[in-house]
């Protein structure tokens, strides 16, 4: 099993390109789906979770052409609705093909997902909407069974914010019968590239971004060309990892529009933080001051960057609260982080850390995607040598992250 081995104590500083967004990037690949036309995506990032996602599609019966950041899927010869346990247990987002299959197929067959140990993900609110658009839905032997003739519009509530679940109503409406209205709609940009997408493929959407979305369905979607918006929280991460060393980066093919809450945090901190068009320069003190913050769904602070910030608290002045209202198992970062020295305290959802004046390299095992990230932000600021190991949920978020980090100045490596 791949480990990485980094050399803490090099300042970052220079220029990397941010990839595009994983967490976009997998609902606009299973948008096509819903067209008998190929699509055409571009800006698309090299990730297990897009690989997995693309051999799902594949055995479908979805032609897949793919060259270097292009991916071009032509589902006209859909023929196999079905997502089995064997290709989903490892990425939770293959919940997303469900809404599309249904909607184009009218029946789908779909395994309950695994993923991630950060806590339960329920997929109630995607079938209690296709339930109310009119879908016979089943959950029998681990697999999630709808069939409809045709779906039609309806008004639907879910309980909780959910983006998956905004995303696959979203899709499934998309070719339902009438306009359908999702109340408390997730408001990521995510959820609004996906919206963008659709557009373009002919779909009638208003109000994404918003906690309200109308979507009046259409008979057919056609074929487009769709550009995935940059990688918020790999912009997020590599933000963090030159603060934490005191660095100077500047990060293109990306935007400060989608990360307000995370880079007031950094300003807090002590970091200056510059705006370009498509860019992102920061500059960092040589020690940060500790900044609390609290877990909420967008446009507040989000959970996917939790981990990356009680890393940099990690070795700031003074002691900040993490609370975390997302995922309730989220914290398990928090243990690796005291391998290497660390002073946290964890009460339920709080977080407190007191900063120490420096960490040791350790040995340290990463247990989910931005776990891992938190992982590699502590082991660039300490001192010695950090291994982290399981670093394969690394490769489901981050693409040629090693490469990248070396362009900053870092000393890392992977072992085999």
């Amino acid at each position: 099993m791949d480990k990485l081995l980094i050399e803490g104590g090099a300042r970052l500083s220079g220029e990397v390109a941010i990839s595009g967004a994983k967490n976009a990037a997998l609902p606009i690949l299973c948008a096509a789906l819903l067209s008998a036309e190929p699509v055409t995506f571009t800006n698309v990032p090299r990730l297990n979770d897009i690989d997995t996602l693309l051999a799902l599609l594949g055995q479908m019966g979805v032609r897949i052409q793919r060259e270097a950041d292009v991916v071009t899927l032509d589902a006209s010869t859909l023929d196999n609705p079905v997502a089995p346990y064997e290709m989903v247990k490892t990425m939770r987002a293959s919940i997303l093909v469900l809404g599309p299959l249904v909607a184009r197929c009218g029946e789908a067959r779909v395994s309950l997902p695994g993923g991630c140990a950060i806590g339960a993900r329920p997929v109630d609110q995607h079938i209690k909407g296709l339930q109310a658009m009119g879908a016979e839905v089943r959950v029998e032997h681990g697999y999630v069974h709808a069939t409809v003739p045709r779906l039609k519009g309806a008004r639907l509530f879910t309980d909780m914010v959910t983006v998956t679940g905004t995303e696959n109503l979203m899709m499934a409406a998309a070719l339902a019968d009438g306009e359908t209205v999702i109340e408390n709609a997730a408001r990521e940009p995510e959820v609004v590239d996906l919206a963008n997408c659709l557009v373009a493929m002919g779909a009638q959407i208003s109000g994404a971004g918003s906690d309200v979305i109308r979507i009046r369905g259409v008979e057919r979607l056609h074929g487009a060309t769709h550009r995935i918006m940059p990688d918020r929280i790999e912009t997020g991460t590599y933000l963090c990892a030159a603060a934490v060393t005191g660095g100077s980066v500047r990060l293109t093919g990306t935007s400060s529009c989608y990360l307000d809450a995370v880079i007031d945090k950094l300003m807090d901190a002590g970091c200056e933080v510059v705006s370009e068009r498509d860019a992102i320069r920061l500059s960092a003190p040589a020690r940060l001051n500790a900044v609390s913050l609290r877990t909420a769904p967008y446009p507040a602070f989000p959970t996917d960057m939790q981990a990356q910030f009680m890393a940099i608290n990690a070795v700031a002045k003074g002691v900040a609260m993490i609370r975390e209202t997302i995922f309730e198992n989220r914290f398990m970062h928090a243990v690796e982080l005291q391998r290497l020295g660390a002073d946290i305290r964890i009460d339920g959802n709080t977080a407190v850390v007191q900063g120490v004046d420096r960490l040791e390299g350790a040995t340290v095992m990463a247990t989910d995607l931005r776990a891992s990230a938190s992982l590699v932000v502590a082991g660039l600021v300490a001192e010695g040598d950090t291994t982290i190991e399981r670093i394969y949920h690394l490769d489901r978020g981050y693409e040629r992250l090693e490469e990248k980090l070396a362009a900053l100045g870092a000393k890392v490596r992977r072992l085999a």
